[in-house]
């Protein structure tokens, strides 16, 4: 197992990076891990259910993205709001940050705010001088590698058929595949992570262990975890439903699946080697080069194998990242 960042790089032509949705959701194409044969299939996303077991259950992410994304109103200022922290105020990224230093003023909605604050990381906090609802007027925030403006498509297509609970600024993305009729024929639950903008911040270190990941908010009720606690085989759909699991289990001195229900932020990174104590199999969309999603991946599959199986994935025209297919890792 390696801890060099150079060594979870890949080759990926831009072309492969998916700029939108397919017309259906469940067309995705679906790449099929075996860990124990080391193989490979070739599959569609609607044969997942084909790949269940009787005792399977299917956990997914039921956080929704909020329209986050705003811009000043004279369109030179654009503003990620990330959490309300207090009456009229919140925390927010913003570009150019060169133009919101500490006292700079911008309206929005024809309100005046004001950077009271530049935190260490980058992010400010910022005053409005009368309540201004942020969300009103907002956008999908798209991730950085889809380069375009969002659009009334997005504004359904970036959020699952199954969010529920707003809180994020990024979708989840490996449930984006799933229709509310594919669902109903699958045993689930959900659990909640908000899934925050640094999940795209790039590790800058080469030894990855010094890397630390931001918290984000998560719930897991009583509900699922007794489904879960119950269950022959943990099926996660996507890296923060599996967080939200092996989060939940952390705590417990046993080396066991058992949760119990549980809420509160997790910064938990995980990185090879790591001891995955509830997830089974894993459902998830390609992820960038020398990503912390990159490395869970090759936690949970082996560096090697799923280094190759991202180059077979690069042969065959799969399509990358947030709108793009997804792979199933038995």
């Amino acid at each position: 197992m390696s801890a060099r960042l150079s060594d979870y790089d890949y080759v990926l032509p831009r072309e492969l990076i998916a700029q939108r949705p397919l017309e259906r959701r469940e067309d995705s194409r679906m790449m099929v891990l075996r860990r124990a044969e080391q193989k490979i299939e070739q599959r569609q996303f609607r044969e997942l259910k084909a790949f269940l077991q009787s005792g399977d259950l299917v956990v997914l992410n039921n956080t929704r993205v909020l329209p986050a994304r705003r811009f000043s109103d004279d369109g030179g200022i654009e503003f990620l709001f990330l959490e309300r922290i207090g009456p009229k105020r919140w925390k927010c990224m913003v570009i150019p940050g060169r133009k919101m230093r500490v006292g700079a003023t911008a309206r929005i909605d024809d309100v005046c705010l004001r950077v009271e604050k530049v935190t260490a990381n980058g992010k400010r906090i910022v005053t409005f001088d009368k309540d201004v609802d942020v969300y009103a007027g907002g956008s999908m925030p798209l991730p950085p590698y889809v380069n375009r403006a969002s659009d009334e498509t997005d504004a359904a297509r970036y959020q699952t058929v199954f969010a529920r609970e707003p809180g994020a600024v990024a979708a989840p993305t490996a449930g984006l595949h799933f229709t509310s009729e594919i669902l109903r024929d699958i045993p689930h639950t959900f659990v909640t992570l908000h899934v925050g903008p640094g999940t795209f911040l790039p590790v800058r270190s080469e030894d990855i262990a010094e890397h630390r990941i931001h918290a984000e908010r998560f719930s897991l009720s009583p509900e699922a975890a007794d489904k879960i606690n119950n269950a022959r085989r943990i099926v996660a759909v996507g890296t923060t439903a599996m967080r939200v699991l092996e989060t939940a289990t952390r705590n417990n001195k046993l080396v066991s699946r058992q949760i119990e229900p549980k809420s509160g932020e997790t910064d938990l990174f995980i990185y090879p080697p790591f001891t995955f104590r509830v997830v089974d199999a894993l459902l998830t969309n390609f992820h960038l080069p020398r990503s912390t999603l990159l490395m869970l991946v090759s936690a949970f599959t082996g560096r090697e194998f799923i280094l190759r199986a991202y180059e077979e994935a690069v042969r065959n025209r799969y399509r990358f990242y947030s709108y793009g297919d997804c792979m199933l890792i038995l």
